[in-house]
């Protein structure tokens, strides 16, 4: 009896993550052969993976090229509004309708990230796990959705304040907030705590931006 066909790797999945994660930065160029390599994939499902991610304008053409796209100034400030007022609201819905035991997975999620601060690499895998949760437990599919696009566009911006000095405890200390307020079901404390945190990592980022791109 032939053995049963290993399951096909989905090579968007696979694309997105490595851009999320920093292998591909803004600006780098992707090349359809060397992906299939890297990632063991036909060139077919790369190719139609490039393709989509072109459509939803993670990535921008070249030339003959595809390189990962990068958000100016003013995207970049739209995307944090944008962000904000959506992950407001599933922390208030999160207050609302989370299960005790997706609550307990929220704090446990916390105490975990005090052993992470010195990783920021780490911290920032476990803050986008931290958010999605929040995301899952505000139980609407349709608001889930709207995030999944904004946070793939946030994997465009080519750095994360956690790397920023100090910046790992204070969203720890941000993120126990925002949990101790969904435990009490304060559904406007939750989005006020939540809305903080993001707008306290978007002024950081600026700031780290424009240390960056100040001249020598």
């Amino acid at each position: 009896m032939p053995d049963a066909k290993a399951p096909q790797k989905d090579a968007y999945r696979l694309i997105l993550e490595a851009i999320d994660e920093g292998l591909y930065k803004p600006g780098d160029r992707l090349v359809e052969n060397e992906l299939a390599e890297r990632f063991g994939v036909s060139r077919t499902p790369i190719r139609e993976a490039l393709q989509r991610l072109e459509t939803q304008s993670l990535l921008t053409r070249d030339g003959r090229s595809l390189i990962v796209s990068s958000l100016d100034h003013n995207q970049m400030a739209e995307l944090y509004i944008v962000r904000t007022e959506l992950e407001g609201l599933a922390a208030e819905l999160a207050a609302r309708h989370a299960t005790d035991e997706e609550l307990r997975v929220l704090r446990r999620m916390v105490e975990d990230d005090r052993g992470r601060l010195d990783d920021p690499r780490a911290l920032s895998r476990s803050n986008r796990r931290f958010h999605k949760q929040i995301h899952l437990a505000s139980h609407n599919m349709f608001l889930v959705q709207q995030l999944d696009l904004v946070h793939r566009s946030m994997a465009l911006l080519a750095t994360t304040s956690l790397a920023v000095e100090g910046r790992g405890e204070d969203a720890l200390a941000e993120h126990d907030a925002i949990v101790s307020a969904l435990e009490a079901r304060d559904g406007a404390a939750a989005r006020g705590a939540l809305c903080a945190h993001i707008s306290t990592a978007y002024e950081t980022r600026l700031r780290h931006d424009s240390t960056q791109d100040a001249p020598h």
